[in-house]
């Protein structure tokens, strides 16, 4: 039981690293620069997708800055570690959040049927 509970967490926290990293590759397709927790505030509309964007992309955007910050300032191994953990935890409830709207969506449409 605890192998499967283990195996659970690690495909969800999977689900929401991909999920980032698939959406902060087409933002940066979109717009033509990578995504990054600046947000834009000409206008209020533009600002919301740039928050729901951040939300998203998050674990992707801070997995991107800390190894970016190891290889051209020498960040500490420490620092990756933490900025790794918080990335993990982040996409874990991202993972969770996509895999039960996947799940109860499915189940609606099963119920259809």
């Amino acid at each position: 039981m605890v192998q499967f509970q283990i195996f659970l967490t690690v495909y969800i926290i999977v689900v929401g690293f991909v999920s980032a990293g698939v959406l902060g590759s087409f933002y940066q397709l979109w717009r033509s620069q990578p995504i990054g927790f600046n947000i834009a505030t000409h206008d209020w509309t533009g600002s919301i997708i740039d928050v729901a964007f951040c939300v998203f992309a998050g674990p992707f955007i801070i997995m991107r800055n800390t190894l970016r910050a190891r290889q051209i300032e020498g960040r500490p191994f420490g620092w990756v570690v933490a900025a790794s953990a918080i990335a993990s935890l982040w996409s874990f409830c991202l993972g969770l959040l996509l895999v039960h709207t996947a799940l109860v969506v499915t189940a609606s449409i099963s119920n259809q049927l």
